[in-house]
């Protein structure tokens, strides 16, 4: 049962992930945090081994298809990503989980309120 509530939360993040570009970081965490019992750091970690291949391959592949990826763009963003995703990581292995919870549900809010006001 646990395996298909997580190919389900898998699912509509690709889902989201592929329709909105956005990370599905942003609901797979947060659904294993809350809906599985996952540590904060436990969900951040399978989330970070999980999306990789799925949605920077197939989505992009998509959006590559349509002209729509700067490939130049993509290629430093994706170096900035690697050394950022590696100092990240190693902070937050750092700090206790129940700070990285509270971290990463305030740039969530921050991001909802930005994007709210943008538009």
């Amino acid at each position: 049962m646990k395996f298909i509530l997580i190919f389900i939360i898998g699912s509509m993040a690709g889902l989201l992930g592929g329709l909105v570009g956005i990370g599905g970081g942003i609901l797979i965490v947060p659904a294993l945090v809350f809906g599985l019992g996952f540590t904060q750091k436990l969900a951040q970690g399978t989330t970070l081994a999980a999306m990789i291949p799925p949605i920077g391959i197939a989505a992009a592949y998509v959006y590559y298809k349509a002209g729509d990826v700067d490939t130049t763009s993509a290629f430093w963003i994706a170096l900035g990503f690697i050394a950022g995703g590696y100092f990240g990581a190693n902070i937050a292995e750092s700090i206790s989980s129940q700070l990285l919870e509270r971290i990463f549900g305030g740039c969530m809010i921050l991001i909802g309120i930005y994007m709210i006001y943008r538009s």
